[in-house]
């Protein structure tokens, strides 16, 4: 049996796409704007959250060491990838001898 996608394509509203094309063309005022509006949303607030969204990861990058990345990085393998290839939460790789 084939495998259906999760994502169902969604064909427009043939209102909506009249309506947006008699706006196109006589030059009115767009579809997305009417959407923005209608969906509750404070359109400065959106831009604002987003540009601290985009500064802060870049931020948290520059201040973490290298361990602490590894860290990071590693804990989140764990919790994905942890009991599917038989590791257990928590569990390291082991460190290499050496030999002095």
């Amino acid at each position: 049996m084939p495998k259906r996608s999760s994502k169902q394509v969604r064909q427009p509203d043939a209102n909506k796409l009249a309506f947006s094309i008699v706006q196109t063309a006589t030059g009115g005022s767009s579809l997305p704007e009417t959407v923005a509006i209608v969906s509750g949303k404070n359109p400065a607030a959106v831009t604002l959250g987003r540009l601290g969204g985009l500064k802060g990861g870049l931020a948290r990058a520059k201040k973490l060491s290298k361990k602490a990345r590894t860290q990071i990085a590693r804990k989140a393998a764990l919790a994905r990838w942890g009991n599917k290839h038989g590791k257990k939460e928590g569990s390291q790789r082991p460190k290499a001898k050496t030999t002095a």
